[in-house]
Parts: structure tokens; C-alpha cells; sequence
């Protein structure tokens, strides 16, 4: 057992830690999309603002559940998208829905922002091919 465990640090290390940054991605069926149900690009918006999500072509899951054809929402508020091999991270800008979630209401200051919508499988990863919303935009009045 320690054998393999210092086998394991060696190959990390020497790879420079480049071992475990994509990790396997679940594939999603062809046609599969995510949108906004609401709010619509461009739209204004007194806050806050409720955010609903469609999807169609899959089904939804909650995290940590393995299901064919399902993944769970996440919310990219004013950020690009992440690494698609990786864990879509956790923060103010990565807003995750893993109990299955279908909307959510934000508190957003005033002015412009942009909102973009990325299933992800079980483990938060990106399905490949991708399922995700074009970005869209809206003013926060």
C-alpha cells in the first residue's frame, strides 16, 4: 500500500500535478440544451432578480447521483466559463443548484450583468459535449 502511495506522489510530482486536472467527463445525448426561461437577454430588471432554467434533452439529478441522460444546473454570474475537464468551482460567480434546483433569485447591485447557464454530471464536471446556455445580458435597475 505505501509503495503505491509513493508511486502515485512520483507520477503527480513529476507531471506537475498535471496528473488529475482533467478528469473523465460524462457524455450528454445530441440535441440537449439548457436556456433561460427568465429573465431575456438584454432585458431590465428591477432586482432582485429570479432566474428560471430550462432544459431539455436530459433530465435532472442531484449531485452525487449517477444517472444517464441527467446533470444539475449551475449559474455563471459575471465570469467566463471554466476548464470543461474540471470541477466547476464554488464561488460568487459559479452558483451551484445540486439538490436539483430549476430557479433561483439573485441580489445583484445596479448596472449590467451577464448570466450564462452550464450543466454538469454527478461530480460537477462539465458534460462533453458541453450542455450550456449562450451568455446572456441584463440591467439590474
Amino acid at each position: 500500500m505505501r509503495r503505491h502511495i509513493v508511486l502515485a506522489a512520483a507520477v503527480f510530482m513529476a507531471a506537475g500535478g498535471a496528473v488529475f486536472a482533467q478528469l473523465p467527463r460524462t457524455a450528454s445525448p445530441p440535441g440537449a440544451a439548457v436556456y433561460f426561461i427568465s429573465p431575456k437577454d438584454g432585458e431590465e430588471i428591477s432586482g432582485p432578480v429570479t432566474v428560471r432554467f430550462g432544459l431539455k434533452g436530459m433530465g435532472i439529478a442531484p449531485a452525487g447521483v449517477e444517472m444517464k441522460n441527467t446533470g444539475h444546473h449551475h449559474l455563471l454570474v459575471d465570469t467566463k466559463l471554466p476548464p470543461m475537464g474540471e470541477n466547476i468551482p464554488t464561488d460568487d460567480h459559479h452558483r451551484h443548484f445540486g439538490n436539483g434546483q430549476t430557479e433561483t433569485t439573485l441580489t445583484l447591485p445596479p448596472g449590467k450583468h451577464t448570466l450564462q447557464l452550464l450543466l454538469a454530471d454527478q461530480n460537477h464536471i462539465p458534460h462533453d459535449p458541453p450542455v450550456m446556455s449562450p451568455q446572456i445580458t441584463i440591467t439590474v435597475k
